[in-house]
């Protein structure tokens, strides 16, 4: 005799030779009562990959590591346990893949080198070779003058007492020289009024993408085992990390804990309080 079902035994379930993934993944969403438009806002993943995702058209993910990524989140937005669906991608498309690069699937937006900042210091020190100089050249023209005089006046007088010769003008006091500013990829100490985050690929190789609160693109590309790259702003710093289970992070100085997963990919946004206590 059934008593009724929790609203667990209403979800899809995955058994051997049954439904699909993208049917699954359907069914739970229709389920769940939300719309490949609220799927795709709570994933972040683009509503025509979902469309494809629900017809088992896994070609538009950018490769098996992101599809196994895309899958995932996608099962725990609509209540669905992850891994067996994880598990039945890999035994239909020949066990689970190596990380592929991702970068070929955006536009990376070239950074712009910064211009050249003038050396004060090499200037300076010029100057103040030219003054000393030209000080030496003026005492030394004016005690040939002296010396060509006295011959020219005829026989030897009487020398007058001699006097104590002048003291030669006080030179310019040298300026303070300027202290060259720090670059951005080398951070002494973490701003206050910036948002930093560092980003180091310590396992394995990631896919890195981060922009600034305007949306400029600060680093689009291949991170490998052992690089790590800083990002700062005014304001945000807005990251997508392709397999962020490779991925050690510290914001602000300060690591950030979250246990991500081989071939997850992650949306992440951090402010200039984050990480944020309490």
């Amino acid at each position: 005799m059934s008593i009724g079902n929790s609203p667990e035994d209403d979800r899809p379930s995955i058994a051997d030779d049954g439904p699909s993934i993208g049917r699954v993944l359907q069914q739970a969403r229709i389920a769940a009562g939300l719309t490949v438009d609220e799927v795709s806002s709570t994933t972040r993943v683009r509503i025509p990959i979902v469309h494809a995702i629900e017809q088992d058209d896994f070609s538009r993910c950018g490769g098996d590591v992101y599809a196994r990524g895309h899958v995932r989140i996608f099962a725990q937005a609509v209540g669905l346990d992850p891994a067996p669906l994880v598990e039945q991608y890999d035994a239909d498309h020949g066990g689970r893949p190596a990380p592929t690069p991702a970068a070929p699937l955006f536009e990376a937006e070239r950074i712009r080198p910064e211009a050249r900042r003038p050396n004060w210091t090499a200037a300076m020190v010029a100057a103040i070779v030219v003054v000393v100089g030209f000080v030496g050249f003026t005492m030394f023209s004016g005690g040939s003058e002296k010396k060509n005089t006295s011959v020219a006046e005829g026989p030897a007088q009487q020398k007058p007492p001699s006097q104590p010769p002048a003291s030669p003008p006080p030179s310019k006091p040298a300026e303070p020289k300027p202290t060259p500013s720090p670059s951005d990829s080398a951070i002494a100490a973490v701003p206050a009024d910036k948002v930093t985050v560092k980003v180091t690929a310590v396992n394995d190789k990631s896919w890195i993408s981060a922009k600034d609160h305007n949306g400029k693109m600060l680093f689009d590309g291949l991170l490998q085992k052992g690089e790590a790259q800083t990002f700062q702003d005014g304001q945000q710093v807005d990251l997508i990390l392709g397999n962020a289970g490779a991925i050690e992070l510290y914001v602000n100085g300060k690591k950030i804990d979250s246990k991500f997963e081989d071939g997850q990919v992650e949306r992440l946004s951090y402010t200039k309080g984050d990480p944020q206590v309490g």
